[in-house]
């Protein structure tokens, strides 16, 4: 008869592997948990120190400093306020957030997007939901107030397009909706440092105008 085989002596287990970090340490000292972002790991000053370092259009831009997230965000707040005079200070809030998940994910182009598909869009939205919250926001604008920060934002492009990134105006208007009824916003990109505080000044005010 064959000879069963020697059973091998039992050795120690392997330890398993730590699970991937799904967080992301912040300046505050925050960590983000960028799969289950919770309200309570949001902080507007490490939002204002991202959005001031992420280029807009990949940093091909004309200038001596990229136009910046939040410089951006500023842009389509002034013009929500050009298109909606006296908007509530709340929906100004959520008009200088509406990029704000940037400041974890940073700002892809649009087609990048499109070619990732649906999920990164509702990993954006999950977070800027948790963002909403932490301000007091419902974690999702009404629609008319949606449909106002997209025309605004669309606007934005298009002047950032054509001042900023090389686009001619009839090949901008393919992609972006040209801002009608609007004065010319000639666009400079400034420093990081102080698109920061703009940002974080008139985010603080709204805050404060939006406070029952």
């Amino acid at each position: 008869m064959p000879k069963a085989p020697k059973k091998k002596p039992a050795g120690k287990a392997k330890p398993k592997a730590p699970p991937p970090r799904a967080w992301q340490r912040m300046l505050s000292g925050r960590r983000l948990n960028l799969l289950d972002p919770s309200p309570l790991d949001i902080e507007i000053e490490d939002i204002a120190h991202g959005l001031a370092r992420v280029a807009r259009w990949n940093g091909q831009t004309v200038g001596r400093h990229p136009f910046s997230v939040a410089q951006h965000s500023l842009l389509v707040h002034k013009i929500c306020l050009h298109f909606r005079p006296g908007l509530p200070a709340k929906w100004q809030m959520a008009a200088l957030l509406h990029d704000a998940p940037e400041y974890v994910v940073g700002d892809l182009i649009s087609p990048f997007k499109a070619a990732v598909g649906l999920d990164y869009k509702a990993f954006e939205l999950k977070l800027l939901a948790a963002i909403h919250i932490h301000f007091g926001l419902p974690p999702e604008a009404p629609q008319a107030i949606r449909k106002l920060i997209k025309r605004a934002d669309q606007a934005a492009a298009f002047l950032e397009a054509t001042q900023l990134a090389g686009f001619g105006e009839a090949e901008a208007k393919l992609y972006f909706s040209p801002p009608r009824g609007l004065k010319p916003i000639i666009l400079t990109p400034r420093p990081t440092r102080d698109v920061q505080k703009a940002f974080l000044e008139a985010f603080h005010a709204a805050e404060a105008r939006a406070k029952p």
